[in-house]
This record gives C-alpha cells, sequence and structure tokens, in this order.
C-alpha cells in the first residue's frame, strides 16, 4: 500500500512557503471570490517564481495528487481550489513589465485585472480585457476575455502575442505563433487545460481618458430597449463599447437616492476616445430612447471606469451564474429576458449582454481556441447576494431565467468563463464547436495524464 502524502514530503524550495489545513493562515488563504464555493484543499502553495511552480507541478504529478491552479481566485465555480488536493496560488507572482517602444506588456499570471490596468494606464494605454478589476488576469485571459474594448480591439486573447507555461511534465516553454503554435493557439480560450501559464505578453492599445458611464432606464421600458439595441450597435462607431443590462439600481452612493433599490434596465457604454466625440456617439440613443432614470455617462480615466463597480462587487459575495452565447435577439427572447429580468432576487443580481462585433468578429472561428465568432452576444445571468442562505434562491433564479432565454439560443454553447462547475461535458463541447477535437489532440500531446483537470475539463 502506497504511503499518505504528508507535508513533509514537499521538496525543500516549497517548505517554507507552504500553507496546510494545520497552518495559522489556512481559512483565510484557502477563501475564494465566490463565497458559494466551500472547498478546503490539504495544502496552497504559493509561488514566487518559476521554480516553484515547476516543483509544485512535478510533485502533484508524482504523488498523483488532484492539483488547481489559481490566479486571483475569481472564477464562478471555484476552479481555483479543490477539495483534498493541492493549490499552486500564483498571487505573489504579480509584476508588470511595460514596452513603452511597443507598447507591449508582460504580465505575471497572479496579476489582477486591476493591477494591470493601474500599470498601463499610467502611459496611456490598456490591454483589452475584462470589466471588473479584481478579476485575475490568467483565467480571464485563458477564458477568451471581453469588455469595453472588445469592438475596437478585439478579445483580450487576441491581443496576447506570447505566453510562458509549465507543462505536465515540469518542463517551461514559451507558446507563440512561432513557438509551440498549436498550444498557443489552444491556449487562447481553451482555459487553463494544457499547463500553468506564469507570464502573458499583451498588445495594449492608447486608452487614457474615455466618455463613459450607465444610463438607467425604468424596467418597463426593457423590452422596447433591446429591440432598439440588437439594431443600433451593429452600425456604431467601433471607439463605442456598450453592453445591454438588467439589474436593481444600488442602495448607496452616488447613485440618486430616489432611485435607490428600483429595478431598471441599463445600458453601460466606453467611447474611447475625445468627449465631444463620445457625445456626438451616444446622441442617437438620447434621442431615441424614452427618458432616463438617470444619465451617468461622463469624461473618466479608463482605469476609473474598469474599477466603477468594484465596491458592489466584494469577495465573499454568494454567486450563480449561467451563460449563453446569443446569435440572435429574437423578439420571443427579447420577451423572456423582459419578464424574468423583473424579477431579480436580490438587489445585486443581473443579467448583461455583452457584444461580440467589430474587430472581434474579424477573427475566423478556428484561429483560435474560443470559436463563437459567428455569435453576436455573450450573456451572462448572475445571481449574487452577501447571504448565504439565499443561495438556493439565487440558483433558482438563474437557472429558470436561462431555461426560458436559452431555448431561443441556437448556439447552445456558452463562454467557457460565465459557466459553472455542473454544466455537463455536452455544454463544454458547445463551448468549442467545431474545435473541440482539435483542442483534444492538443491535450494529448501537452497533457496525456490530463493533471490539469479542475476546470472545465477537455478530456485526453
Amino acid at each position: 500500500m502506497d504511503k499518505p502524502v504528508t507535508s513533509h514530503d514537499f521538496p525543500d524550495r516549497l517548505l517554507a512557503s507552504l500553507i496546510d489545513q494545520n497552518h495559522p493562515a489556512y481559512e483565510e488563504a484557502r477563501g475564494l471570490y465566490n463565497a458559494m464555493i466551500d472547498k478546503r484543499p490539504r495544502w496552497i502553495i504559493p509561488c514566487a517564481e518559476d521554480a516553484d511552480v515547476v516543483a509544485a507541478v512535478n510533485h502533484a504529478r508524482e504523488k498523483q495528487l488532484l492539483l488547481a491552479i489559481r490566479g486571483g481566485g475569481h472564477s464562478g465555480p471555484g476552479f481555483g481550489s479543490c477539495d483534498g488536493g493541492m493549490v499552486i496560488d500564483m498571487s505573489p507572482m504579480n509584476r508588470v513589465d511595460i514596452d513603452l517602444g511597443t507598447s507591449t506588456v508582460r504580465v505575471e499570471a497572479g496579476c489582477t485585472q486591476g493591477d494591470v490596468d493601474r500599470a498601463t494606464s499610467a502611459h496611456g494605454l490598456a490591454v483589452p480585457a475584462g470589466l471588473v478589476s479584481s478579476t485575475g488576469i490568467a483565467g480571464l485571459t485563458l477564458g477568451g476575455g471581453t469588455g469595453h474594448l472588445t469592438r475596437k480591439h478585439g478579445l483580450t486573447i487576441d491581443n496576447l502575442l506570447a505566453a510562458e507555461v509549465v507543462l505536465a511534465d515540469g518542463s517551461v516553454v514559451t507558446a507563440s505563433e512561432k513557438e509551440h503554435p498549436e498550444l498557443f493557439w489552444a491556449l487562447r480560450g481553451g482555459g487553463g487545460n494544457f499547463g500553468v501559464v506564469t507570464r502573458f505578453t499583451f498588445q495594449a492599445h492608447p486608452a487614457k481618458d474615455v466618455y463613459a458611464g450607465p444610463i438607467f432606464f425604468d424596467i418597463e421600458h426593457t423590452a422596447e430597449i433591446m429591440r432598439w439595441y440588437r439594431g443600433f450597435l451593429p452600425g456604431a462607431p467601433r471607439e463605442l463599447g456598450m453592453f445591454f443590462g438588467i439589474k436593481t439600481v444600488p442602495s448607496c452612493d452616488p447613485f440618486p437616492r430616489e432611485i435607490w433599490g428600483r429595478r431598471v434596465c441599463a445600458l453601460i457604454s466606453c467611447y474611447n476616445g475625445a468627449e465631444e466625440d463620445g457625445i456626438r456617439a451616444m446622441q442617437p440613443v438620447r434621442d431615441a430612447l424614452p427618458g432616463p432614470l438617470m444619465d451617468g455617462m461622463m469624461q473618466m480615466p479608463f482605469v476609473d471606469l474598469q474599477a466603477l463597480f468594484d465596491p458592489l462587487l466584494p469577495k465573499g459575495l454568494q454567486w450563480y451564474w449561467k451563460g449563453d452565447y446569443v446569435d440572435e435577439l429574437s423578439d420571443a427572447a427579447i420577451a423572456a429576458h423582459a419578464e424574468h429580468g423583473s424579477k431579480t432576487p436580490s438587489e445585486l443580481s443581473l443579467m448583461h449582454l455583452y457584444p461580440i462585433d467589430g474587430a472581434a468578429q474579424e477573427v475566423a472561428p478556428d484561429a483560435t481556441a474560443w470559436g463563437a465568432r459567428r455569435a453576436r452576444w455573450s450573456m451572462v445571468i448572475a445571481g449574487i447576494d452577501p447571504d448565504p442562505t439565499k443561495a438556493l434562491e439565487l440558483r433558482r433564479w438563474a437557472s429558470e431565467y436561462w431555461a426560458a432565454v436559452h431555448k431561443h439560443n441556437p448556439h447552445g454553447g456558452a463562454y467557457i468563463n460565465f459557466m459553472m462547475d455542473d454544466e455537463g461535458e455536452a455544454r463544454v463541447r458547445a463551448a468549442y464547436g467545431a474545435n473541440y477535437e482539435r483542442l483534444v489532440t492538443v491535450k494529448r500531446k501537452y497533457d496525456p495524464a490530463n493533471l490539469f483537470r479542475v476546470n472545465h475539463n477537455i478530456r485526453p
């Protein structure tokens, strides 16, 4: 009988930082962004450099340990942890280096979106990425990455130039268009299936001050505004990012007190350019739609926009979300949104509809693992609340809402960063569509034993 693995079996270079279940920092260290996920790994290994990651991967492989990789810990299904296994915690690796000559940014995998935003904004630059600054840049990138700059500059993966990766055999490689191109293809949307990325190199773009913010409308106007939105955005300038949302006005400043707690539909927009050009781009909105409850658009630094809703979404909330790629926003689907969106179970619960057009659609579906280039939107329905006793209610609302609109979405797949771990293999296959079998081939080459399986798994 094999001898059980203990903390004393770890390599010397990992022992000093190792956090086991008896460590005083264990409870804090095992915590995840989504408090609905309560996993208890046996060991957490904070890694400060590549050699730490290599040692941890080798140990997990040799001892046949269940292995999870944590970047920002922001994964909805909690893939940054596991029960009874080992977690590689990348958070100590949080350096950002910028080459101003080429506007390229080298980012360590423990960085959050905010780390990258703050570093690049000092030079009037931004990496096209997500919308919440506490999101880990690693998971966001490996899943695809959508945000305010997607229409102009594409997904985060469309701006990824290279990735440094620790593979399952402990070797370290650089993946790019020229080196390990099939691995590079798979990393761009294939999630954490292929190795531990320790660094990313991105192409950044000018983004300093933007004309941006939310416009809230009474929830009764949901159907009207969704119908308008589906027709407006394709012809709008690409400098204008705009997503549609259903939510509740937070009961706090800076929102007007008279609309606190009201359910609303919303357009959250960002024009990357001069204020007068942004006002001009938004004029059709103001001309065509009913009078808003609040028009919060103003000129602001892009980095401030990225953190605008952070105070409302701290670590430790209960989250349950479901997503879909949306090819067409039919009248029947809009009616379902209007019905279920008006029944949000908490002040933080929401539905967001993010556009996938412009530069994102100019990339061929088979050019990266992220193949949903012909969908028009990525939808997420999220039940969110601080109260653990509301967890079942959040799940029920999100699931019923999703079921009502999913039948109108013929694509069948979803953005993997908007999927929980109860979706099943068929949904993972649908997320990748025609690219799935190619991903399996890459998986067989780089991780044939499926060491990296705490994810939306692609089985070798």
